[in-house]
């Protein structure tokens, strides 16, 4: 008997499983039946001199009056629901508007058009969410893309572009994607986040936000390193708060992420070639116009290529007090691998020559990281020193060491442990001091670290 009531149940459960699968394919077929008649039966174009809540409004009911020419029985909640998404297909991205309204999410991942993945928190989970097909998932890619002025089609199968808030796109598709087009988007929260944010987030501790201001604020050339996903723009963008509001800054970008909190800032973005293949526009062409425009700072989004010889020649000419970031597992990885794109110039230049630029350029290196849970954590501050025979000398300020095996047992397996100083006192303090930016006595004495509410109370830039 009792198998009997199992095999009913098992029986009932796949019936219902097979109608909402019915009702979900026919209620995609009355989207886009609505879809295709507000096109062809209206002309939208007539609206468009409307201001935007007046249109939507107009749209809305359209959309109501085709429906009730469908007479298809929907409830309330589902003539809303297609009400919504068929103004997210006309005006939005389709089925990516309710994730991009989700401030929880952080990333999506679009492997195809059945494939939604998002991530929340630092964890990858999927999402409830699809496209019709690969034609569709194609054309809410080109609405992106075209936007920003960039195309994307089989001649030119990927491209990077960006969304209204700054969130970062990048979109690949056949033949060089084998299973359907690829969307990657990195998200940007509408408010930037700010240091007092990062120290709420145990990214940065209040000493190092005091230090990493001073330097700002000091003129001091800083490299930020990571990797992909640690959170290196969003240190920079938090770090440029620090910067004085009467000083001319440029950035320059691949695209356009940066969102700087300053008045009297330029931002120039490359351009790709067109279909011609001419046209493209190059960071490092970017970066030799700037110097001819006065700038107090040269802030680059993120050095990828050979626009780091340029850089560097800024850097050494004057331009003091500029910013960058670059993708690396450390500080030493970070000044390899600015060794190598700066070989890629195509100039031949001896090693020692290039380490000599990259020893006086930089003064401060900081690395973040992004661990295994999905948090970031700034883990290494490293003050670049002089050239001693053919290698950089590199002097770590700040570092978190992962803890030992009684230390990690006691604070439950924390992943890093805080970050401290060394004890090392940097050779920049008298640059600092020029800058009129002094420090405590015992600001780098080791184990140190102040209250949080030290950093409210000095703000941001550190002690004056």
């Amino acid at each position: 008997m009792t198998r009997l009531k199992e095999r009913l149940e098992k029986e009932q459960l796949t019936a219902l499983q097979r109608r909402t699968a019915v009702n979900a394919n026919e209620f995609q077929e009355l989207k886009a039946r609505v879809h295709r008649k507000l096109l062809n039966k209206y002309d939208l174009t007539r609206l468009e001199k409307n201001d935007p809540a007046v249109l939507q409004n107009e749209v809305r009911r359209l959309i109501e009056s085709i429906l009730n020419d469908e007479k298809t029985p929907l409830s309330a909640i589902e003539r809303e629901r297609v009400q919504v998404e068929v103004l997210n297909e006309l005006f939005g991205l389709g089925p990516l508007e309710p994730l991009l309204e989700d401030k929880t999410i952080s990333d999506i991942l679009v492997n195809g058009h059945r494939s939604v993945y998002v991530e929340r928190r630092g964890r990858l989970e999927k999402a409830d969410a699809s496209f019709r097909d690969d034609e569709h998932l194609k054309q809410i890619i080109e609405r992106i893309v075209s936007r920003v002025g960039r195309r994307i089609d089989e001649s030119s199968p990927m491209v990077d572009a960006r969304l209204p808030d700054g969130s970062r796109v990048n979109a690949i598709i056949p033949p060089l994607a084998l299973d359907g087009p690829v969307l990657s988007i990195r998200r940007f929260g509408i408010d930037a986040l700010q240091v007092a944010d990062l120290i709420n987030f145990n990214t940065l501790t209040p000493q190092l936000a005091e230090i990493l201001g001073a330097c700002v604020r000091s003129r001091l050339n800083i490299l930020i390193s990571g990797g992909t996903g640690a959170g290196k723009t969003t240190l920079l963008n938090a770090l440029s708060a620090a910067i004085p509001e009467e000083e001319r800054l440029v950035t320059i970008e691949d695209s356009a992420e940066l969102r700087l909190q300053q008045e009297h800032v330029v931002r120039l973005e490359t351009r790709v070639p067109n279909i011609e293949g001419r046209g493209e526009i190059s960071q490092r062409l970017l970066l030799r116009n700037a110097l001819r425009m006065r700038p107090d700072r040269i802030i680059v989004g993120e050095v990828r290529g050979d626009e780091a010889l340029d850089m560097l020649q800024a850097m050494n000419t004057g331009h003091e007090g500029s910013l960058t970031t670059i993708h690396a597992n450390s500080p030493r990885d970070a000044l390899a691998r600015l060794e190598t794109l700066v070989l890629t110039a195509g100039i031949d230049l001896p090693l020692r020559a290039i380490r000599e630029q990259i020893s006086s350029a930089f003064d401060v290196l900081v690395q973040i990281q992004r661990l295994v849970d999905g948090s970031r954590r700034v883990t290494h501050i490293t003050e670049v020193l002089r050239m001693e025979a053919d290698v950089i000398t590199l002097q770590d300020l700040f570092v978190a060491r992962p803890p030992d095996e009684h230390e990690a047992a006691a604070r439950s397996a924390r992943l890093l442990g805080p970050l401290q100083s060394t004890g090392l006192k940097p050779h920049f303090l008298e640059k600092l001091a020029a800058n009129n930016v002094i420090l405590p006595p015992n600001f780098f004495e080791t184990q140190r670290e102040l209250p949080r509410q030290a950093f409210a109370a000095t703000g941001f830039g550190g002690l004056q």
